[in-house]
């Protein structure tokens, strides 16, 4: 009678260790999939009471739909293959809301290898979770900052060169035209000069903004390429459509009336445009297309400024 004894008081011991912690114990018989225990500690967490898990379809209708399917055939994946295994998944409480868990799983097996029970503990990882979150969010920002312009807003030249990339390889797969366009500020040095540079930074801001207000299609990236330079990506656009819109934008422009009376062909702000369109071939480069563009921005401004200039056939 003593050695039973012992062993109650053991087993109460156990039971009272593991009752006390903020981990929820619990064990499945595998066969009758059902629950043979469940710490009371889920009511507090849940406020499902312990008798409520009766089988492990109580379980599975309390974890959220969007994580069901992926939990549940991981987990008896796992089982069936006798291998431990941990799983997150969130679990409803009896008011509705949703509690973030992590069941840490233990397979027994019977001497002849067949699964006997599932034993494991429940962990409330709801701040673990809120805190990731904060930081994925964090990050998201972070990111959206490295690929702005910290002037203007727009996107930066490290986002055009990733968007340019990007577009390329979509036009070349689908063999469409890819137009650039390619802006620049007559004369910025002397407004700068002339107005003060918070007045030029001013100036960005607005034709910044103005470029803004023009954008056609959410595929369209306006950025600010350096300096007073702007690039305009446009995909799946021909060469006539991008020279159509880039005369709007020097239209748009000197339309501001903005006062530049240190320019030489103007008493109002302009802009020289290049603009050129291509079909990315596999042979083709990116940056020999940039450079391309860019010379005949080069060439606007060497023809007079306030021009565009599109490629030649």
């Amino acid at each position: 009678m003593s050695g039973v004894s012992v062993l109650e008081t053991r087993d109460d011991v156990y039971k009272t260790l593991l009752e006390s912690t903020k981990a929820i114990p619990w064990k499945i018989d595998w066969k009758r999939m059902s629950f043979s225990y469940i710490g009371p500690q889920i009511e507090r967490l849940l406020g499902w009471t312990a008798d409520s898990w009766v089988s492990v379809d109580d379980w599975v209708a309390r974890m959220h739909p969007d994580d069901r399917d992926r939990v549940v055939n991981f987990c008896v994946a796992q089982s069936q293959a006798g291998v431990d295994h941990e799983a997150d998944y969130r679990a409803m409480s009896q008011n509705g809301d949703y509690v973030w868990i992590r069941d840490v799983v233990h397979v027994i097996r019977e001497e002849n290898g067949e699964v006997e029970s599932l034993v494991g503990f429940m962990f409330d990882i709801s701040e673990r979770k809120k805190n990731e979150e904060e930081l994925i969010t964090l990050q998201h920002k972070l990111e959206q900052l490295s690929y702005q312009d910290g002037l203007t807003g727009i996107a930066n030249r490290r986002m055009f060169d990733d968007c340019l990339a990007k577009e390329w390889a979509v036009a070349q797969r689908n063999h469409q035209t890819l137009s650039l366009i390619m802006l620049d500020i007559d004369y910025f040095k002397q407004y700068n000069d002339t107005y003060g540079h918070l007045q030029g930074d001013e100036c960005l801001k607005k034709i910044a903004g103005l470029l803004g207000e023009t954008k056609r299609r959410p595929r369209d990236l306006i950025a600010r390429f350096g300096g007073e330079e702007f690039a305009i990506i446009l995909p799946d656009t021909g060469k006539n459509a991008a020279h159509q819109l880039a005369e709007r934008y020097r239209s748009l422009i000197i339309d501001q009336l903005i006062p530049h009376d240190c320019s030489e062909i103007s008493p109002f702000l302009t802009v020289s445009i290049g603009v050129g369109s291509v079909i990315p071939t596999r042979e083709g480069q990116a940056s020999a297309f940039l450079n391309k563009v860019d010379k005949l921005l080069y060439a606007a401004k060497y023809k007079g400024r306030n021009l565009v200039v599109i490629e030649e056939p």
